[in-house]
């Protein structure tokens, strides 16, 4: 087991990439604090990750709310061996995404759970990290914070070149000491953020995108590098998605 003995934070872990990701590090036998809205959800990927879901420990709130987050990564902190690995997964999209559907509102709530959630993250969890002189960060982002979307959309695309920029601004100034910090930008992936879209992808698409476990592999490639190396930016696309 690649990861035994660490402990890991995953948010958006109800379904999804971040529930992919929490299973495969519970696997490779991290425990792990998984993070999410629902906890129902939480509780069935749980369930659903077999013997794996007994190092799977859920804890329910909004990645937006700062407080909350401090009040998760306190708990973390007791239930984990050390915070070694922090996966800023959760995300959010709006149906009336086109700039002129688009409301403020929607556009200020798309920001604040994609940049603001992430950063209250960082905020409580890189000061153990900077003590130590180690840990992984790893932040999914999106094809669509490399170059605008618009089938994303306005608010997505800049949220997600915020998310984007915040990593690489951690691996920047953390690099020095000792901090991994990763930037994954898949295309499309199969999750349930596309039920979102103005237009629902068929099983037909959806079956030739990009699957979570696919996300989680390279999640894992990250996490499990000599800490020696890092990757500051991986770009996952499928096969038939261009990216040129």
């Amino acid at each position: 087991m690649r990861l035994a003995g660490k402990g890991a934070i995953v948010t958006g872990a109800g379904s999804g990439i971040g529930e992919a990701v929490a299973r495969c590090y519970a696997e490779e036998g991290a425990e792990v604090v998984t993070v999410g809205r629902t906890l129902a959800k939480l509780e069935a990927a749980r369930e659903a990750a077999g013997a794996a879901g007994g190092r799977l420990h859920p804890f329910a709130l909004d990645v937006a709310d700062a407080e909350a987050v401090d009040t998760m990564v306190a708990w973390a902190q007791r239930r984990l061996p050390q915070v070694d690995i922090l996966v800023n997964n959760a995300g959010t999209n709006v149906p009336q995404r086109a700039l002129d559907k688009l409301s403020r509102e929607d556009f200020d709530t798309v920001v604040r759970v994609n940049v603001s959630g992430p950063f209250y993250l960082l905020s409580a969890i890189l000061p153990g990290m900077r003590e130590r002189g180690d840990g992984v960060v790893i932040t999914v982002s999106s094809t669509a914070g490399v170059r605008t979307s618009v089938v994303a959309g306005a608010s997505y695309s800049v949220s997600k070149h915020g998310a984007r920029s915040l990593s690489l601004a951690t691996h920047l100034e953390d690099g020095p000491r000792g901090i991994r910090s990763c930037v994954i930008c898949p295309g499309e992936v199969n999750t349930p953020i596309l039920d979102r879209r103005p237009v629902v992808p068929s099983d037909d698409k959806r079956a030739v995108m990009l699957q979570p476990e696919d996300v989680a592999q390279a999640a894992l490639l990250v996490a499990t590098l000599h800490p020696r190396a890092c990757i500051p930016e991986l770009i996952i696309t499928p096969t038939n998605q261009a990216f040129a």
